[in-house]
């Protein structure tokens, strides 16, 4: 089915992109959703075969949309093993690993960690709605380590409220190119999607959000360090934003690093989310977990000290 829908651009919205102004007249439809019904020329404009999505409207004009009806994503229980690190009837804690997606979405319905949360606990809560039942908060795709799931409402809305209110502790480990040279430091800039690149975050004034890092040194090599972050505020892609923006991107990272570098084929970044503490939601008791990184990632800093001791 296809929701077909006409607007009369009014004059006074003269001069605002195209994609910008029907984002804000559709609520429902996103504007990079808009952009994309643009490039498959479902959305057009009277007296124009095909418009761009920064067209300027000069007021008057008549657009014409045809809105498929989104696809429905129905999401499966999938047996698929958890590394669990506790589990009550309210909350189950999982060492994630690195390549797996935390939910579902269009083109990955299949072999998220919802799929297999929802194999193992029957039931999660809805808050976040059928796609990220239980979800929390997130970890990006190649970053590995701990994550809270929530099994119903309460729990959810309890473990959310210290997310807002910054009093969930929330520890990384992070290997870096470069030679960090100040022992710690407090990296705070905004964070908002890639002005050009829309798959991308950047650090930006525009459209963007407060963000703050704390980074400390660990340990020092000859091109690369190895960093604690802690997380204050959580953005998509903080942590690997931020270093990168600072000079030091995150190594294995195919979006914010170099492309190549000394180690070869590697899964992903090498960022692991080592340390988790949180207040139970319910009983109020505190929580905290911890978890070692992956062996490619234990592997290569095996490497770099030996080959550091090797040196000197």
């Amino acid at each position: 089915m296809t929701k077909k829908i006409e607007y009369e651009v009014p004059e006074d919205a003269k001069g605002i992109r195209l994609d910008v102004l029907l984002a804000k007249e559709i609520p429902e439809v996103s504007r990079s959703r808009i952009q994309q019904l643009l490039n498959e020329g479902k959305i057009v404009l009277e007296g124009l075969e095909k418009v761009k999505a920064n067209y300027r409207v000069k007021g008057n004009e008549r657009i014409h949309i045809n809105l498929p009806e989104p696809a429905s994503l129905e999401v499966k229980p999938e047996p698929i093993d958890l590394d669990i690190l506790y589990e009550d009837k309210d909350i189950i804690i999982v060492n994630k690993p690195q390549g797996m997606v935390v939910h579902p979405a269009p083109g990955n319905k299949e072999g998220t960690l919802v799929n297999a949360l929802l194999h193992h606990c029957q039931d999660l809560s809805g808050i976040n709605g059928l796609l990220r039942p239980g979800i929390v908060h997130r970890l990006d795709k190649d970053t590995s380590g701990i994550l809270v799931a929530a099994k119903n409402d309460l729990a959810h809305q309890g473990l959310a409220a210290q997310i807002k209110d910054r009093t969930m502790k929330r520890v990384y480990l992070a290997l870096v190119h470069g030679v960090v040279p100040e022992p710690k430091g407090r990296i705070e800039a905004p964070i908002g999607r890639h002005p050009v690149d829309r798959k991308k975050m950047a650090v930006t004034l525009k459209n963007s959000r407060h963000a703050i890092t704390h980074y400390r040194v660990l340990e020092r090599f000859e091109k690369y360090t190895l960093l604690e972050a802690r997380l204050r505020t959580g953005r998509t892609h903080q942590i690997r934003v931020h270093m990168s923006y600072l000079g030091y991107p995150v190594v294995g990272d195919p979006k914010y690093g170099p492309r190549s570098s000394d180690f070869k084929n590697l899964p992903g970044q090498l960022l692991h989310a080592g340390l988790l503490g949180f207040y139970h939601p319910i009983s109020g008791e505190y929580l905290e977990f911890t978890t070692p990184p992956p062996e490619v990632f234990l592997k290569i800093l095996e490497g770099l000290r030996k080959d550091k001791a090797r040196k000197g």
